[in-house]
């Protein structure tokens, strides 16, 4: 009886690991990966100008949507 005892001991402390894992990359690292994927998505339908020498020095024009003009963001500056 003391094994069986001992074999559900361990299978509650992986379940619960394993859901604690879960928790986290749902909360935290899926909403990084997701925020990245949009940016990119955005910076590849961008229309970025460079007219800067900061902007050539640290390699990000200002960039924004057509239709959405008043919406500037950063983007990397392909040349």
């Amino acid at each position: 009886m003391k094994e069986a005892t001992g074999e559900l001991n361990m299978t509650v402390v992986i379940v619960i690991a394993v859901a604690i894992l879960a928790a986290f990359f749902y909360t935290v690292i899926w909403p990084l990966i997701g925020n990245n994927f949009d940016r990119n998505a955005n910076c590849s339908d961008a229309i970025c100008t460079c007219d800067t020498e900061q902007c050539k020095k640290d390699g990000m024009a200002d960039c924004y949507l057509k239709g959405k003009e008043n919406n500037i963001f950063q983007c990397p500056w392909k040349g």
